[in-house]
């Protein structure tokens, strides 16, 4: 079972919806799927129970889910995000800060085996775009790539109740000048990408077998395409959450993205048009284009 958010072309208003294993769409009576989480709690019943008898009685919608205009599916008010929790990450990093002197040690070596994982926060609510809409590259870079992540959705708590995938658009440059410049390789207008929908965790018997897989095009050319599975993390999934989770707030509603495990090679940047479609079993396939311009912030 998928949640989904779109917006109805009658009313041009966001509605939730409740996806099947066969695509058929219900629409459901309210407008956050907390809510329902929320209400499955209460009554100490599973999420996935509670959506099937809320839809049991009802027509699915007409349209599909290629003809909807599909919105973020939560409203996340902050997506943090893992670094270096993949052997590839690990590589990639390393790569940058030393010119490209694999054999060399840095932090990135130290934090890859180290107790405490990396975290920082990678976007607001306001900076995150919906599937099929632009990403923007940063202006002061020349070597920009998406991350493709499998993103876990999560209560006040800090419980996962639903799995998305993210687009985390990144500036290797950046980062491998100083470590201290992360935010700025991370955070711009419109770098953070959420969708097409929640794969419920009910619904998923074990989160280390996702696959994901990344490609890129470029003037509808098939450019670069990486695989990779979650059975490669580095770290569990808990063991991330319950860092994030150490003295910090978590507002409902909150994505972690839990790093990523494919790379495009180092010669490789985004361009102005570039496609990214980045698929996770289960959840669907994130799609946007990135632009140069930066005309507005406003989605």
């Amino acid at each position: 079972m998928r949640i989904i958010r779109f917006i109805q072309k009658e009313t041009q208003k966001p509605l939730l919806a409740a996806v099947t294993d066969q695509n058929e769409i219900y629409t459901l009576p309210v407008s956050n799927v907390l809510d329902i989480v929320e209400h499955a709690k209460q009554n100490k019943s599973k999420v996935i129970d509670l959506i099937n008898n809320i839809i049991k009685d009802s027509l699915p919608y007409p349209d599909s889910l290629e003809e909807l205009e599909l919105l973020t599916p939560i409203e996340a008010p902050e997506v943090w995000a893992c670094g270096v929790t993949y052997q590839k990450s690990k590589e990639a990093r390393n790569y940058e800060a030393t010119n490209g002197k694999l054999d060399a040690t840095t932090f990135y070596d130290k934090v890859y085996d180290a107790e405490r994982p990396e975290l920082f926060l990678k976007s607001t609510k306001e900076r995150t775009i919906a599937p099929n809409k632009d990403l923007y590259l940063r202006s002061d870079s020349n070597w920009q790539i998406p991350e493709p992540e499998l993103g876990l959705v999560l209560t006040g708590d800090g419980e996962i109740f639903g799995y998305t995938v993210g687009n985390d658009l990144s500036c290797r440059d950046i980062e491998g000048e100083n470590p201290l410049y992360l935010p700025q390789a991370k955070i711009w207008a419109r770098s953070c990408s959420l969708g097409p929908a929640i794969l419920l965790t009910d619904a998923v018997e074990d989160p280390y077998k996702f696959e994901i897989i990344c490609r890129i095009y470029r003037d509808e050319e098939l450019l670069f395409e990486g695989r990779a599975t979650t059975g490669q993390l580095h770290r569990r999934l808990d063991e991330l959450v319950s860092f994030l989770k150490r003295d910090n707030i978590v507002f409902p509603g909150t994505v972690l993205l839990t790093g990523t495990c494919i790379v495009p090679p180092n010669e490789f940047t985004l361009a102005d048009g570039d496609k990214i479609e980045i698929e996770i079993s289960g959840i669907g396939t994130l799609v946007n284009v990135v632009k140069t311009q930066v005309a507005k912030v406003a989605q």
